[in-house]
């Protein structure tokens, strides 16, 4: 089984797509931001190669402004060359992207102009694979729209716009379910075009159908709408956020109910897309869990990444998280992120901030500069008397990593998550 994020790499600094405002969309701008986001995409690809992740969504802003009229720029020939070029790394690495349209994008919607506009969209995101000269197990995702106080009359309008979209697009689209569509009414649309369907775990708890199947149940129902030329089957997983509204996504995937849902999954191929706040650390984080010979070297690495976040929340886990890696004990993934997970959780104390904030000072105080050291040393006094936070020494540190190009630092989680 594959499992998956989306669009953004947060482990990967500076990856994030690049766009401008309209009055700044000149076709200058727009080949230039093109350039630099297909660039990151490669970078993202190459982060996600090395780690074993064969599974991603790639952003819709890769092309600013792709479904805009403002945007008349030919990017698929222009940058033909860096296209195929990621297409065949994608390809050479087993990978399998997607593509996941807006809220604005609404094929059922009652207005024309929306639904033209929503059939442009559909077409960029459509060429935009086509360009990568990916088959077309490489999906579009789109949810079927709002039900406009009818769910019979949307669902009709949906059938009939579908039916008008160009074969190309319709041979990339998978529908899903959400909390105005359920999965029974996903289903049943979806047979009736022949299109597959993508079971969205956490909108199903959001919004059940009369039909009281079990989430393993609703698998295997969705399966038969895959067929050989779609791949195999997707479905989405994400967990609710506590404190916020329903169907908020949360910060993170929590381990033992991943894991719980895990352990029921048909014994087959399915490729599990993780819609989580904090992408690709969640993404490892479940891979690394479910191997039952995880490899040393990845654990190891994910390690130094969160180590000096551990040490800020929590001496104690940083120390015993640090044991479970001795090279004479069996690896255990689970065991591994459940301690960092309890770490995490704690709070930091005004002490354990500082003590991990001066490990890490200690990669600078050998380089600094005078004016460096004699700025450490007045944050360090207002740290201690309370007239500055955290943050600050964190940025202060960070702008020593960036200056002093030390990449162990700025891989780390200790600068990018609280």
């Amino acid at each position: 089984m594959s499992i998956g994020y989306a669009c953004i790499a947060l482990g990967l600094t500076g990856s994030k797509m690049r766009g401008c405002t309209l009055k700044n969309a000149s076709p200058e701008n727009l080949d230039r931001l093109i350039g630099i986001n297909l660039f990151n995409l490669s970078r993202i690809l190459d982060y996600n190669i090395k780690r074993k992740i064969s599974l991603f969504r790639i952003s819709s802003d890769v092309i600013p402004f792709g479904s805009h009229p403002v945007n008349r720029n030919p990017w698929w020939a222009t940058h033909a060359a860096a296209l195929e070029a990621l297409g065949e790394k994608i390809n050479l690495a087993g990978m399998r992207v997607s593509m996941h349209p807006g809220q604005y994008t609404v094929l059922n919607s009652p207005d024309g102009d929306i639904v033209a506009r929503s059939v442009g969209d559909l077409e960029y995101h459509t060429r935009f694979l086509d360009a990568l000269g990916l088959p077309s197990q490489h999906k579009v995702i789109l949810h079927v729209g709002g039900h406009y106080g009818d769910h019979g009359e949307a669902a009709a309008r949906f059938r009939t716009n579908y039916a008008r979209l160009p074969e190309g697009v319709r041979r990339r689209l998978v529908i899903e379910n959400d909390e105005k569509f359920d999965i029974a009414q996903v289903v049943e649309l979806a047979r009736c075009l022949e299109m597959p369907v993508v079971f969205d775990v956490f909108h199903h708890s959001c919004r059940r159908p009369r039909d009281k199947r079990s989430v393993r149940e609703w698998i295997d129902l969705c399966q038969s709408t895959w067929k050989d030329r779609d791949g195999v089957q997707k479905i989405h997983y994400s967990q609710q956020e506590p404190g916020l509204r329903a169907g908020a996504h949360s910060s993170s995937i929590k381990l033992e109910p991943f894991l719980e849902f895990y352990r029921d999954l048909p014994y087959r191929p399915l490729d599990i897309m993780l819609e989580v706040k904090d992408k690709d650390l969640s993404a490892i984080k479940c891979m690394l869990a479910v191997d039952p010979d995880p490899p040393r070297r990845m654990l190891e690495e994910e390690w130094a990444r969160y180590k000096y976040l551990v040490m800020e929340h929590s001496q104690l886990h940083y120390q015993t998280i640090g044991k479970t890696l001795n090279p004479q004990l069996p690896l255990d993934g689970r065991a591994f992120y459940l301690q960092l997970e309890d770490a995490l959780a704690q709070n930091p104390s005004k002490g354990q901030a500082w003590n991990a904030a001066q490990h890490v000072w200690g990669y600078f105080k050998d380089i600094a500069s005078d004016k460096e050291k004699k700025s450490w040393q007045a944050k360090s006094q207002l740290y201690q008397q309370g007239q500055a936070g955290s943050r600050q020494i964190k940025e202060f540190l960070k702008r020593l990593a960036i200056k002093y190009d030390r990449s162990y630092l700025l891989d780390s989680y200790y600068f990018w998550l609280d």
